[in-house]
C-alpha cells in the first residue's frame, strides 16, 4: 500500500472538520478563547475628554508668567467639577478626571505654585496638553478586536473597558485519549520486566488542553480484543468531538486498535502517511466523532498530533493556519529518504538574529530529544540535504 503525502492527508482531515458553533462565555471564562464575532465598541473611550495628569485645568490663553489663577473647585474621577471655568480661572484636577467646561488645557502638579485659592505656573500652557480627548482610545462603532482572534489577557480588558460582560467564541471541542499497550504502566509504578512508562497521554493532554473544553483520558487498554473494545467504547460513549488512540497502529498482529475502531463503527479515512517520524496514523470517523489513531512511539505521537490535529483543532475554533517560519540554518542537515522528515532542532538566538539547529537524533521513541526541541525542521522527501545558513521551513512546537 502506497503511504499517503502529508497535505493529501491533512486536506482530508479539514475535510471532516464542522464548522465552528459559537458559544456566548463571560469574561472571566473568555481566556484563551477564539472569537467568533469582533468586539465592537458600543461608546467612546473615553467617554469624555479626561486630564492625563494631576494638575490644573485651565484655559491655556490664561496662562502667563506672574499671573495668577483663581482655583474654582476640584474635578476627580467620578466626581466632576459641576461648573463652567470663565477668564482667570483653574480647577484642580486628578487623572482620569473629566475635563471642566471651558477647559482645554491641563498643567501638571510639579509646575504649579498653589497660594491659598491662587495658583500660577513655572512653565508656559500648551494649548490641549494633558488632555485626553474624547474617543481618543476608541469610538462607538470601532472594531476592537477582529472576529478569529485567540482572546489574550488585553484583549480581554479591552473589552471589559468597551463594557461588554461576556463575548462570542467557538465552542471547543471534548477530547477523549485512550492509549493502549500490555507494556505500558502509569507514572510511578515500580517496573517489572518488559514494562516501559506510558507518556503519550501526559503530553498530548497539555497539547490539546488550549484548544479543547476538557481532555478526558481514559487510561490504558491492554491488548485484548475484548477489553481493548470495551475500552474505547466507554470512551464513545462519553460523545466526544474527537477521540484518539495512542499505540497499535501499525501492521502486525498484536496492532488490534484498527480492527476494534472498525467493530465500533469506525469509517477509516486513510492510514499510513509519508513522512518520519509518525507514519501509521490513522484517520476516521464515528459519527460526528473525529478519530484520530496514533503511533505509539512518543515522539511519532507528538509529532503527528503537531501536524495533523492541531490544525484540525484550529479549523474547529475558526482561528487561522499560522504560515510556517523560515529560519537559517546553524547546522547542515542530512540527505533524507523519500519520506517527509519533521526534524527535532533547538531555535538559537544570534548577533545576526534567529536560527535553528537540527538535532541529529531521530529515533522516534527518544523522547530526551524532543523535550529538547524548540522547532521541528520540515525536511522535503529526498532532499540532499542543506548547509548551513540555507533557509528552512520550521515549524513552532509550542505555538497555537
Amino acid at each position: 500500500m502506497s503511504l499517503m503525502p502529508v497535505e493529501q492527508a491533512l486536506q482530508a482531515i479539514l475535510a471532516r472538520v464542522p464548522s465552528s458553533l459559537s458559544e456566548s462565555v463571560p469574561l472571566t471564562a473568555a481566556a484563551g478563547g477564539v472569537l467568533s464575532a469582533p468586539i465592537i465598541a458600543a461608546h467612546d473611550q473615553p467617554p469624555f475628554d479626561a486630564s492625563a495628569m494631576d494638575g490644573y485645568a485651565m484655559r491655556a490663553a490664561d496662562v502667563a508668567e506672574g499671573v495668577a489663577l483663581r482655583v474654582v473647585g476640584m474635578s476627580q474621577a467620578g466626581a466632576r467639577f459641576s461648573g463652567v471655568i470663565g477668564p482667570g480661572e483653574a480647577v484642580r484636577i486628578f487623572t482620569g478626571a473629566p475635563l471642566p467646561p471651558g477647559a482645554d488645557t491641563v498643567i501638571m502638579q510639579e509646575e504649579a505654585v498653589r497660594d491659598g485659592d491662587l495658583v500660577r505656573f513655572t512653565g508656559p500652557a500648551r494649548l490641549g496638553h494633558s488632555v485626553r480627548p474624547k474617543g481618543n482610545d476608541f469610538m462607538t462603532g470601532d472594531v476592537l478586536v477582529a472576529a478569529g482572534s485567540r482572546l489574550t489577557p488585553m484583549q480581554i480588558a479591552v473589552a471589559a473597558a468597551a463594557n461588554q460582560p461576556s463575548l462570542s467564541v467557538a465552542r471547543r471541542p471534548r477530547i477523549g485519549l485512550v492509549a493502549t499497550g500490555d507494556e505500558l504502566v502509569l507514572p510511578g509504578t515500580a517496573l517489572a520486566p518488559d514494562q516501559i512508562v506510558a507518556s503519550n497521554s501526559f503530553g498530548l493532554t497539555p497539547m490539546l488542553s488550549p484548544y479543547a473544553q476538557a481532555v478526558d483520558d481514559w487510561g490504558i487498554a491492554i491488548d485484548d480484543p475484548v477489553l481493548l473494545r470495551q475500552r474505547l467504547a466507554e470512551a464513545f460513549a462519553a460523545s466526544p468531538d474527537i477521540l484518539i488512540t495512542t499505540g497499535g497502529a501499525s501492521v502486525g498482529e498484536h496492532d488490534l486498535v484498527q480492527d476494534a475502531l472498525k467493530d465500533l463503527g469506525v469509517t477509516l479515512d486513510f492510514w499510513r502517511i509519508n513522512m518520519r517520524p509518525g507514519k501509521p496514523l490513522m484517520f476516521g470517523t464515528c459519527g460526528k466523532t473525529l478519530v484520530f489513531g496514533l503511533p505509539g512511539n512518543p515522539v511519532s505521537a507528538m509529532v503527528t498530533a503537531i501536524v495533523f490535529i492541531k490544525p484540525a483543532l484550529r479549523a474547529w475554533l475558526g482561528y487561522a493556519e499560522p504560515a510556517h517560519w523560515r529560519l537559517p540554518l546553524a547546522g547542515p542537515t542530512p540527505p533524507n529518504s523519500a519520506r517527509r522528515h519533521f526534524m527535532r532542532a533547538n531555535l538559537l538566538h544570534t548577533p545576526s538574529g534567529p536560527q535553528v539547529m537540527p538535532i541529529a537524533q531521530t529515533d522516534s521513541g527518544h523522547t530526551s530529544s524532543l523535550a529538547y526541541a524548540d522547532m521541528l525542521i520540515v525536511q522535503p522527501e529526498s532532499d540532499p540535504g542543506q548547509p548551513a545558513g540555507a533557509f528552512v521551513e520550521v515549524l513552532p512546537i509550542d505555538a497555537f
